[in-house]
């Protein structure tokens, strides 16, 4: 990050000429600070600062939920809480959040159970007592709760009968006098089969080889061309107890006596299950099942104990997670409350806030404290973590007599860690830059000193490092390796590849010298988990002379690009090597140019902190950037 001593100051300490802060009078309350956030199952779709808006925008979507960012409490959602069944089968239609719905599509269905979702075995069956069949074939849904309904069915097809399933015996058929005998007559084609499998008899007529098939238990009649099973007394239900058999029915009523008797049991039937007593919900932590809940209230609960933990369905459907997410820090640049709560509320999966409260004053070890209590206490209420900025207001000869000095750096650890823990920080971002290279021990004892204060008062050290190199960052104040032990986090200021002094025109961060950075600092050793990637929110607009070079340059911010843009006679091309979109422009007998900063481009650089595994990423600064690219940030951050 970048120090901005003075809201207004924030454009000189980057070279960010003409962007002032928002004024007091433009700037948002605190209460449009996004508090809500919208999921559809586990995927994060958008967030608001009312529950109203939250839970209207919700319910534009299936399996949709609102939930509170600060504690992660579910608010609303439209989750079904009926399921529909036909004979074992389902479809996500049949889905209902009230009983009287779901009863009403259970009762257009021949034969239909309704699963409460949070309670064990079925509210409402309508089971299949009768099946009907016309000569050897049958469908699903000819399956009947009353002899009634399938007579109905039956009447409409000739040569049909009816078998009850319960008894498995044949009660009723369409056959004439004169069909039976014809089909008596033919060929023997439906065979009797025992329960091992072995052939007894050969009949011409199906209900002939059903009637004996009824005399003998656990046999069945196939037809002896096709090998199709037409009729059977074979044990099909089985029931089942943490996933092992513990008995077989033909009939479902015994059946389901049975499993009523047994905890975590289910009934299944040709690879369906037919019932349950085993709770909808299992609470899973990577491949592993922990716990199995009836209601939502009660797997969440116990899934918030759990990192990387998740919340699935039966039909393997993930309702809720809490994956290792990407912290997103978001810088300030200001210590003025209205533009710190105006820069907030255009936000969306912000974690971390940090405005810029303090500031090493003399070498003396005094304290500037601009902090604000009430601010930060109504940031956390909404969720955030706040973690002001220290700096050294970029003065090299204050900083070296400050390191110097132990009881200057004693009393200024004292100072800002009592402050931070009157204000209820989380944490603390310490941006000591222009550190002189002769310092490199001294500075890194004083980051142990802080981190050590810190810890024990319960807060965490984030320290900002710039991108550097590997050719000469043993030669700068930055030892990283020492810097990493003291620190819980480190940022990489992967932006200023080419600054406003530059001899040369160029990216404030190619793709691939941002990338180089996250090598490099891996090779130092540290850790990937203490590391978040610095992204840009401008750009630099660079004036060239007839020869290329560069006469100056001024920042321009994210939000101001497209404006820009679409304001001069501009040349788009891609520049490769940088992976960003190069724009050149002539006016008043120079040449521009500059690399924009796009939604794409920031979605690039959050791929790049995915690909390595860091901790998060850090945004310098808030207010530069439409506020359309936090959709893309909040969707983005979680794995």
């Amino acid at each position: 990050m970048k120090f901005a001593p003075l809201a207004a100051a924030a454009a000189v300490a980057i070279g960010l000429q003409a962007l002032a802060a928002p004024s007091a009078g433009a700037a948002k309350s605190l209460s449009a600070i996004t508090q809500y956030r919208v999921y559809q199952n586990d995927r994060p779709l958008q967030e608001f600062a009312k529950q109203a808006d939250a839970e209207a925008y919700a319910a534009r979507y299936a399996y949709s939920r609102v939930e509170r960012i600060a504690d992660r409490a579910w608010l609303w959602d439209n989750l079904p809480r009926y399921k529909v069944y036909l004979n074992g089968l389902s479809r996500p239609e049949w889905e209902y959040a009230g009983y009287a719905a779901a009863r009403a599509k259970a009762d257009s269905l021949p034969s239909a159970q309704i699963r409460d979702l949070q309670q064990p075995g079925w509210v409402y069956s309508k089971s299949p007592r009768y099946r009907v069949y016309q000569g050897g074939s049958t469908k699903p849904e000819w399956a009947f709760s009353t002899l009634k309904a399938a007579k109905a069915e039956a009447a409409r097809w000739a040569k049909s009968h009816i078998v009850d399933i319960e008894a498995a015996a044949w009660i009723w058929d369409s056959y004439t006098a004169e069909q039976a005998k014809q089909a008596r007559a033919a060929k023997p084609v439906y065979a009797v089969e025992n329960s091992a499998g072995v052939r007894q008899s050969a009949y011409s007529f199906l209900k002939d080889a059903a009637l004996a098939a009824a005399e003998l238990p656990g046999s069945r009649v196939v037809h002896a061309a096709t090998g199709a099973v037409l009729f059977s007394r074979e044990a099909s239900y089985e029931v089942r107890q943490g996933g092992k058999p513990v008995a077989r029915y033909f009939a479902l009523q015994s059946a389901l006596a049975k499993a009523k008797t047994l905890a975590g049991s289910q009934i299944m039937q040709g690879g369906l299950i037919w019932w349950t007593n085993e709770p909808y919900l299992t609470v899973m932590q990577g491949d592993k099942p922990l716990r199995s809940f009836h209601t939502r209230q009660s797997a969440l609960s116990y899934a918030l104990g759990y990192a990387r933990s998740r919340i699935v369905t039966a039909d393997s459907r993930v309702l809720w997670s809490q994956p290792q997410s990407l912290q997103v820090l978001g810088w300030s640049g200001t210590s003025d409350e209205a533009s710190i709560v105006a820069q907030l509320a255009g936000t969306q999966g912000v974690d971390i806030s940090s405005p810029s409260w303090y500031e090493l004053a003399d070498a003396s070890g005094t304290l500037k404290d601009d902090s604000l209590p009430e601010l930060a206490a109504a940031l956390k209420q909404r969720g955030l973590s706040v973690q002001p900025l220290v700096h050294n207001g970029f003065d090299p000869k204050r900083t070296s007599a400050f390191l110097a000095d132990g009881k200057a750096r004693a009393a200024f650890v004292s100072k800002l860690t009592a402050s931070l823990k009157k204000l209820g920080a989380d944490g603390l971002n310490l941006d000591f830059e222009s550190v002189a290279g002769k310092d490199r021990a001294l500075y890194s004892l004083f980051v142990g000193e802080l981190g050590a204060a810190l810890r024990k008062a319960g807060m965490t050290l984030t320290v900002d490092l710039p991108r550097g190199d590997t050719a000469w960052d043993h030669l700068t104040a930055y030892d990283h390796q020492a810097i990493a032990e003291a620190a819980d986090r480190i940022v990489i200021m992967a932006y200023d590849e080419h600054w406003q002094g530059s001899d040369e025109a160029g990216p404030v961060s190619s793709l691939g010298w941002a990338e180089g950075g996250i090598q490099q600092f891996l090779s130092y050793g540290v850790p990937r988990s203490k590391l978040l990637l610095g992204v840009p929110f401008y750009v630099r607009l660079w004036e060239l002379d007839s020869s290329g070079e560069p006469l100056g340059s001024r920042a321009v911010a994210m939000k101001d690009v497209p404006q820009l843009i679409s304001s001069k006679p501009v040349y788009a091309s891609l520049d490769e090597a940088a992976g960003l979109t190069k724009y050149t422009y002539a006016e008043n007998g120079s040449t521009y140019v500059f690399w924009a900063e796009t939604e794409q481009s920031v979605s690039k650089r959050i791929a790049l902190a995915r690909k390595y595994d860091l901790a998060g990423i850090a945004a310098w600064r808030l207010g530069y950037e439409p506020a359309s690219l936090w959709t893309a940030v909040l969707k983005q951050k979680q794995s």
